[in-house]
């Protein structure tokens, strides 16, 4: 699975929007051929992120001319916006384990970049690397993911934190511009660089962190652990499977739907999982489960709004099932969610 078939929650999407529109564009406009309404980001719908990429393209036609708008708009996505990854962030021990976890389960993120740390003698910097081959797109998420790490940075070591240096591909702008991008950073910024980066002074990175919490970070990196894992299982028939059902997470999808999608009869796929070691029932359990997690963690949806967008007639269905994944209920689930201090 793919960043881009990858489903997501709405967040930041909204995000997105929601810049948009204060700088006067409709958000008719902004979601103009995603596929989704304003309803949609607000009520929770899971999105994919293909109709987040062509969200950002809407808004950079209609925002053509705006120095660092990717840099603005990533200084929204707080670590609570990023669900139990940000968490994780958050109770990690010093800013080299929140990078080192970070790292590991970034497609549990929004980036749509690779991301590698390179140390030296005086610096830790994460460079990235934009994976869309749209120029513009590719100029806006890797800037947003620069403006995501200051805003981080900012909320796991106290409002004071500053990045040392962000560095970046493209030749400096007009006064006003390169003014306000560097207000916007409170850092140095270096242009025409071979890269993008986000740059600590290495001798801050092994400091303790104000929130750091062993037990809320074991606990958050091991469900991190969990999500990441239904996503990464790509290979094979089951990878196949996941894909299909991550496509259509409402249901409820019959196994002989799953099997027309990839153009096998019901008999060979079942044959196929079982020598992977799965069933249909359990990769539908598995999906559904991982993305339960996430919308428990990563927004306010009531249970019966979660338990529709999974394909459960009943909210005590979906509790039902909930329960025999995790061994307790949805709500107790939330509650038991580490929250930023």
């Amino acid at each position: 699975m793919t960043a881009r078939t990858a489903l997501r929650t709405p967040t930041s999407a909204l995000l997105i929007t929601r810049l948009a529109t204060e700088y006067g564009v409709s958000e008719q406009d902004c979601l103009r051929r995603t596929g989704l309404r304003g309803d949609d980001l607000r009520g929770g719908t899971l999105v994919t992120g293909a109709q987040e990429i062509a969200l950002i393209s809407n808004v950079l036609r209609a925002l053509p001319d705006i120095a660092g708008l990717g840099l603005l708009a990533g200084l929204r996505y707080h670590a609570t916006a990023h669900g139990i990854w940000g968490y994780a962030l958050i109770a990690s021990q010093s800013l080299r384990d929140a990078i080192e976890v970070g790292l590991r389960y970034l497609e549990l993120s929004y980036s749509f970049c690779l991301i590698t740390a390179v140390e030296s003698a005086d610096e830790v910097s994460l460079v990235i690397v934009p994976e869309v081959t749209n120029p513009a797109v590719a100029r806006f998420v890797a800037e947003r993911d620069i403006g995501i790490i200051a805003t981080l940075y900012r909320d796991i070591a106290g409002p004071t934190a500053r990045l040392h240096t962000v560095r970046l591909p493209y030749p400096e702008p007009e006064s006003d511009a390169t003014r306000r991008i560097a207000e916007t950073l409170s850092c140095a910024v270096q242009y025409d660089c071979d890269h993008y980066a986000a740059v600590f002074d290495r001798s801050t990175v092994d400091d303790p962190l104000p929130q750091a919490d062993p037990h809320t970070a074991d606990l958050a990196a091991g469900q991190c652990r969990d999500l990441a894992a239904a996503r990464r299982a790509l290979t094979g028939t089951s990878g196949q499977v996941r894909d299909v059902i991550f496509a259509q997470p409402r249901g409820p999808l019959a196994e002989a739907e799953a099997a027309a999608a990839l153009h096998l009869s019901t008999r060979t796929l079942r044959r196929r999982l079982a020598a992977e070691g799965h069933s249909f029932r359990s990769l539908l359990d598995e999906v559904r489960s991982a993305l339960a997690c996430e919308l428990l963690s990563g927004t306010d949806l009531p249970t019966a709004a979660i338990a529709d967008r999974l394909g459960y007639s009943e909210s005590a269905s979906f509790t039902r099932a909930f329960r025999r994944w995790t061994g307790t209920s949805p709500l107790r689930w939330r509650k038991a969610q580490p929250s930023p201090v």
